[in-house]
């Protein structure tokens, strides 16, 4: 049987290519929202060199516990977000993600749901994980909704542990079982 791992119906796990992808990134870090929406650390724009070394950064750090994956869509080829899968604790069979879609022009078109449910499979198929979790913020109800829509459930809340616009949110981290995932419609 041969399991198709890095391609979907509308796009594919591609690796990073600094001459290609630099520039579309930093344009990503141009927007607060999206860096509000995803990071923790405080919003500020990045240059296409600075997204190369960070990125050259990631690489050298990466220990075989760390997989990168540039989201593409298949029409184009153009970058449109990325996945991650680090922090894996192989004895234990734990690791967390990220996931993210950059332009405000391909959200809402279901390129997220095809991308999570394509490093679900990556993750419990090919990693053998037992585990999967990951982070957003009090103040992303899409991000919520969008998780609790594909099995995960919310395990932790760290309380008023993200200050934004002059109040502090809760950080919350959301989990996934493999025998969840499988019972669920997006293992098939």
């Amino acid at each position: 049987m041969v399991l198709q791992l890095f391609e979907g119906e509308k796009i594919r796990f591609a690796a990073f290519d600094a001459d290609k992808d630099a520039e579309i990134f930093s344009k990503w870090t141009h927007d607060p929202e999206y860096l509000r929406l995803t990071e923790y650390e405080a919003a500020r724009p990045l240059a296409p060199f600075h997204i190369k070394k960070k990125f050259e950064e990631m690489e050298k750090d990466a220990h075989g516990d760390f997989y990168y994956f540039v989201l593409r869509a298949k029409e184009d080829d153009r970058a449109i977000g990325f996945a991650h899968i680090r922090w894996v604790e192989w004895n234990h069979g734990n690791a967390h993600f990220n996931l993210a879609i950059g332009s405000p022009d391909d959200r809402r078109k279901g390129l997220g749901s095809e991308a999570l449910q394509m490093l679900l499979r990556y993750a419990f198929e090919e990693l053998n994980l037992y585990r999967f979790t990951t982070h957003t913020f009090e103040y992303n109800d899409g991000a919520q909704n969008f998780l609790t829509k594909h099995g995960f459930q919310l395990e932790v809340r760290r309380r008023e542990a993200i200050y934004r616009d002059g109040r502090y949110w809760d950080a919350l981290s959301y989990g996934i079982l493999a025998e969840e995932w499988a019972k669920s419609a997006d293992s098939k």
